[in-house]
């Protein structure tokens, strides 16, 4: 089929040439622009920080540009795959349905012929669940899934084990449920983050409101979604009259004006795009890791005026590439609050026309930014803007907020933030929370954390609801070993196919031995690093703004990050190479050793590792010998006799801890469900 192409409109500044859209041949004679020929050609290729390319590699496509050409806008062959006994989908529409919102998978550890199944990530600005939908998708978890609901670092929920059979009825009730899955995964823009407190405060209420004209801006409008999973039923929703008029709005050539598709055409865009919006201080959201970064900007009477927009952050790499890396955003200019939606429909446009579509692994937009330079890609984006942006607003030092814990939302409820290890939900966690949630009817909100916060709760309903929810393992952040509160993992095996080694189920483990660890070199129990695991370079949990990263580059093997900090305002480096599962604790013991003796008041552990140089540390590791150890000043018995003792070691090998640990947690666990709620 042909793909559609806007008309290119006149440019005001003659000195910046807007390439053609996909850089294919049979659109050049429709879409390039009247320039000399020498002039075309430089402007075909496919900005990126490698070396030059020639017009003939420029014009090669990658095979998803392809899928998605032929596909009669996200539809054929997944229309057709559906209709089939197979339990699997083909290859072109197992890229296609990533449009949909799902992923297709196989148990990786399972041998013989590869059982597939089906992830299901649904789409929540800001995080938002309803009731309702809160209480489908923990009905979908145990009829169709595999029993646990996944929290995601995106605000959304994962919802695995989905058979092919059983797609359309989960999708379909979903789809009837207020919720959706269109567009969290595939080459559009993805789940809009924003801060997930339901703060009623000028500033965050705007943010969560624009997050969400946001989202619907960019949601695909060709109707593929629902054709495929409803049979084309029309799902009434009603939006803002101005997200309306900034997606029909055509003044500076960005739309293609007879598509279905009027800002992504056939092609949608080069790859996935990340957006997120926050208030000044709140970076719950890691907001310079995203695509675009957008700043409520108040005046001194706290009334929104507008918005800093930062652009160019992103997370993939490849391990052994060195030109492709991780970045973070940068200060692109201010917008009035009125033009928000104008300014971030000229960036999503501008890496459209610009992004590398001939090789995936460059074509996110931190790509062409890095190669263009900031005020080259400033001035292409003002283009389809019409306005030139304003000055960078000053903005207030970073902070990052959990979020955990009770809290005022400002009108008379409470709301309160539970940490999630990992954000699976499972087990008795899972059905106590259900009870909860359904019991009291309250609404949820998705933290960027892998947590979850419960909305909109009466005073009066507090206690009963912290009791309850802590004799399930959900407790109040003050019993919560503070490495954990900040830790993420990705899912990585047995179920992702990008997987290189554990993230989810190896986390646990490596978190009681890094508090081990601190409790040999003498760190207290209230302090902590941030740490971040996944399974493969792609960077799902953020691992690459961590104090400890660790990316899996082998089979129980971790490349080690350094020098993130806890606020995720600055970039981790790579410290060491395949440092074996086992071993960790060679690395780690003598870089937590040297922070405890030579850190500097008040300094943290990412600062330290920045201050001392990575040189200076290996040295350190290499020469390591153990600490020297101070005799303990206290002893804390906690076995009374030699059968209590043996009878918690049992229990305690099952959940794979020490009797130690296991009667800790049993001793915070009690100690929390007969206090919480007092004094508060």
């Amino acid at each position: 089929m042909t793909t559609s192409f806007r008309a290119s409109a006149p440019l005001k500044d003659p000195k910046v040439q807007i390439p053609t859209s996909h850089g294919f041949s049979s659109a050049l004679s429709r879409n390039a622009l009247s320039l000399p020929s020498s002039t075309r050609s430089l402007s075909l290729i496919r900005a990126v920080s490698t070396h030059a390319q020639s017009e003939a590699t420029t014009l090669k496509r990658s095979k998803v540009e392809i899928f998605k050409e032929q596909s009669n806008f996200i539809r054929y062959p997944l229309n057709e795959d559906m209709l089939t006994d197979s339990p699997n989908i083909g290859e072109a529409a197992s890229q296609l349905i990533k449009f949909h919102g799902s992923y297709q998978q196989y148990n990786r550890e399972e041998r013989g012929s590869k059982s597939y199944s089906f992830m299901i990530r649904t789409k929540n600005p800001c995080g938002k669940v309803s009731n309702q939908l809160y209480l489908t998708m923990d009905d979908l978890a145990d009829q169709f899934g595999i029993g646990t609901l996944r929290l995601t670092t995106r605000q959304t929920f994962q919802l695995h084990g989905v058979l092919k059979k059983d797609l359309k009825t989960v999708m379909a009730t979903i789809i009837r449920n207020m919720g959706s899955t269109l567009g969290a995964c595939g080459d559009l823009n993805r789940n809009v983050l924003a801060p997930p407190a339901p703060l009623v405060r000028k500033d965050y209420l705007l943010a969560q409101q624009t997050a969400d004209n946001i989202a619907a801006l960019l949601s695909p409008q060709s109707g593929f979604y629902y054709d495929i999973w409803v049979d084309g039923e029309k799902i009434l929703s009603s939006e803002p009259p101005e997200v309306v008029r900034a997606r029909n709005d055509n003044s500076h050539a960005t739309n293609f004006p007879d598509s279905p598709e009027p800002i992504y055409g056939t092609q949608f865009l080069p790859r996935k795009f990340k957006i997120a919006v926050t208030v000044p201080t709140d970076n719950s959201v890691d907001i310079l890791t995203n695509d675009i970064g957008v700043v409520v900007v108040a005046d001194e009477n706290g009334d929104p005026q507008g918005f800093n927009i930062y652009v160019g952050g992103g997370m993939g790499r490849t391990h052994r590439l060195e030109t492709t890396f991780p970045r973070l955003a940068e200060p692109l200019g201010y917008v009035p609050k009125e033009d928000i939606l104008y300014a971030v429909k000229a960036i999503v446009v501008t890496q459209r026309e610009n992004g590398r579509r001939d090789d995936r692994k460059y074509s996110r937009m931190k790509y062409l930014i890095s190669s263009w330079g900031i005020q080259k890609f400033r001035s292409v984006v003002e283009q389809y803007y019409g306005k030139k942006f304003e000055p960078f607003r000053e903005l207030p030092e970073w902070e990052f907020k959990s979020y955990l814990g009770w809290h005022e939302q400002g009108d008379g409820r409470l709301f309160y933030g539970l940490h999630v290890d990992n954000g699976r939900i499972g087990g008795k966690m899972k059905k106590t929370l259900r009870e909860v949630i359904e019991k009291y009817n309250l609404n949820v909100r998705i933290t960027p954390n892998q947590n979850i916060i419960l909305t909109d709760v009466r005073a009066a309903w507090k206690r009963p609801i912290t009791t309850t929810l802590a004799q399930a393992g959900l407790l109040q952040p003050r019993f919560v070993d503070p490495l954990n509160i900040t830790a993420m993992a990705c899912p990585a095996f047995p179920l992702c196919p990008l997987a290189i080694t554990e993230a989810e189920r190896g986390i646990p483990n490596i978190l009681k031995r890094i508090r081990a660890v601190f409790d040999k070199v003498g760190l207290k129990y209230s302090e902590y690093v941030v740490v971040r695991i996944t399974g493969c370079p792609n960077g799902c949990a953020r691992p690459y703004m961590a104090e400890l990263g660790l990316v899996g580059d082998g089979p129980n093997s971790y490349q080690i990050w350094l020098g993130g900090n806890k606020n995720q305002t600055s970039l981790a480096r790579t410290f060491m190479d395949k440092v074996k599962l086992l071993d960790l604790e060679k690395v780690l013991e003598p870089l937590f050793y040297y922070w405890k003796q030579r850190r500097h008041s008040k300094e943290s552990f990412g600062d330290f590792t920045n201050r001392m140089g990575f040189e200076k540390l290996k040295e350190l590791v290499e020469k390591w010998e153990g600490p020297v150890v101070a005799p303990a000043r206290h002893n804390l018995k906690l076995f009374a006799d030699k059968e209590t003792y043996e009878a918690m070691d049992e229990l305690a090998k099952l959940q794979n801890k020490s009797a130690h640990q296991l009667a800790m947690e049993v001793i915070r666990s009690y100690v929390a469900s007969n206090q919480n709620g007092k004094g508060e």
